[in-house]
């Protein structure tokens, strides 16, 4: 199978950007080691940064220039998705990244930051443009907000050049705290210079998700309820919480997930088309969505959602603990490793279309999927097959292999019968640079391309709908969640919230998937 070239959604991968100094807030961390540095590496080996260029790492850390580059240097050797790393790029690389020692919680080190940048040698070329990256803990995203703004480096002078902020999830822990972090922010840095990042929107098949809808007429006059049953779109991982005890105490899978990454997706498959593919017209759709979201009664909520934890079992070989017992978990812990979550979008296209959401922790199979599951065709004309006409599907693979795959059915060779058969496209396949989500998303934000990143009102409005679920479980008298088996799909009340409306769960990727990769 072969695709034609076309533009892609937001900024393609192409082209130079205008020199910036990029000032990473907590550069000592794993994020900038396993992510950010790898991604810039990329972007200067295929040609996309311009000369002029600076990065400076800021940390508490006490090591020098020569040290933070090594650290960097190896971490490229343990990331980079290509090998063996190109040593002329690193070395054209190298000689512009810079580290600042720095306490977070310091004004007067922003101050001493803002000299820095001064006077490196690249400040002639990049000015005032300033990209900052919050790789911190959220705590900290107010607190740089406005040690920037008083050491002169925020947004609120408007004297040529830019200055854009960064920040990673999880933005806020509800609403009430959603709302109160972009107060904060906004002082310092209007709405169009915060790009609030989630790698998910960076991933191709899911950038890619609007083309296939809009760009294709035998998909688009079917999206909606007079063809489609229901949409399921999951988010399953086969690691445990693993040293992640305290954080996931706080968020559990509604928060950690559910909120972003899958809210993402729900609102890429269920918005009506922009009236263009700039930033703009795409988030209001995407807030629409949201907003024609009923916030849930608690009653609704315990019917249409299912919470577990995974108990003890083997998962690839290894012995796992039940979540009770991982290192900083309550022994009394009711948060959930595995959710489930029915949705309802009330406007003329989906009314009566429910959206299934589900992610979980130790599963059998790694893998982000959205499903599309269509009408069964009327069986009148094949009542003399045994078996009831099965739905056709569409399932759109995010990750790891990504592509479409069609399932629907056909006669069986030499047989009255009726079996499914697929089609499959794998991206993978297509002779094209696949850049990490991190490429793109940082080359967008040097461009100020906001389409892949999270609007204020977007974050706030899966916050109103999060915030209740949260609060009918709060209401509930339990004492333990359902556990669900290690290297299972989940807990068995999940597949009863299909079953009862006589659905079921799409199958996970089979192995010969990967032979059809290769």
């Amino acid at each position: 199978m072969t695709t034609r070239q076309t533009a892609g959604l937001g900024h393609m991968i192409g082209g130079k950007v205008a020199p910036a100094a990029v000032v990473i807030f907590g550069a000592s961390g794993d994020l900038t080691h396993r992510k950010i540095l790898p991604a810039f590496y990329h972007l200067q080996k295929n040609g996309h940064l311009p000369e002029g260029m600076a990065i400076v790492g800021f940390a508490r850390r006490d090591q020098s220039e020569p040290q933070f580059r090594e650290g960097l240097r190896q971490a490229l050797e343990d990331h980079s998705h290509t090998h063996p790393i190109d040593n002329a790029v690193w070395a054209s690389l190298e000689p512009h990244i810079y580290y600042q020692k720095g306490d977070l919680a310091n004004p007067e080190d922003y101050v001493r930051l803002a000299e820095r940048l001064r006077t490196l040698p690249e400040a002639a070329a990049f000015g005032r443009n300033h990209l900052y990256y919050l790789a911190t803990a959220p705590n900290f995203f107010p607190i740089v907000a406005e040690n920037l703004g008083k050491a002169g480096l925020d947004a609120r002078e408007g004297t040529g050049g830019y200055r854009r902020l960064i920040v990673e999830k999880p933005f806020g822990t509800d609403l009430p705290s959603a709302r109160a972090l972009n107060q904060i922010l906004h002082q310092y840095f209007p709405e169009p210079c915060i790009f609030r990042i989630d790698h998910y929107l960076g991933k191709e098949n899911v950038q890619n998700l609007l083309y296939f809808r809009f760009a294709n007429s035998i998909f688009e006059p079917l999206w909606d309820r007079r063809y489609i049953d229901h949409v399921q779109i999951t988010v399953a991982e086969t690691q445990t919480i693993g040293t992640r005890g305290a954080y996931y105490e706080t968020a559990g899978a509604s928060r950690d997930m559910l909120q972003n990454h899958l809210m993402q997706l729900f609102t890429l498959i269920a918005m009506e088309p922009p009236a263009s593919l700039e930033a703009e017209s795409i988030r209001d759709e995407k807030v629409k969505v949201l907003r024609s979201v009923p916030t849930p009664t608690p009653e609704e909520v315990l019917r249409n959602s299912v919470r577990a934890q995974y108990g003890p079992g083997i998962l690839n070989g290894k012995t796992v603990r039940p979540y009770r017992e991982e290192d900083r978990v309550s022994r009394r812990s009711l948060v959930e490793t595995y959710v489930c979550l029915r949705l309802e979008v009330d406007n003329w296209r989906w009314s009566g279309v429910p959206f299934y959401l589900r992610t979980g922790k130790a599963l059998g199979h790694q893998y982000t999927e959205i499903c599309i599951v269509f009408h069964r065709a009327p069986c009148v004309l094949f009542a003399h097959n045994l078996k009831r006409i099965a739905r056709n599907w569409l399932k759109i693979r995010i990750q790891p292999i990504e592509g479409i795959h069609m399932i629907f059915n056909t006669k069986v060779p030499g047989q009255p019968a009726i079996e499914e058969a697929r089609m499959d496209f794998y991206y993978r396949r297509q002779d094209h640079y696949f850049p990490e989500a991190y490429e793109r998303l940082l080359l967008d934000a040097l461009n100020g391309e906001s389409t892949l990143f999270t609007r204020s009102d977007e974050v706030e409005q899966a916050w109103r709908i999060i915030d209740a679920v949260q609060a009918a479980w709060r209401e509930e008298d339990l004492d333990r969640l359902p556990l669900y088996a290690p290297g299972s799909m989940g807990p068995v009340e999940a597949e009863e919230l299909l079953r009862r409306e006589g659905r079921r769960w799409g199958d996970p990727p089979c192995e010969q998937e990967e032979e059809l990769r290769e």
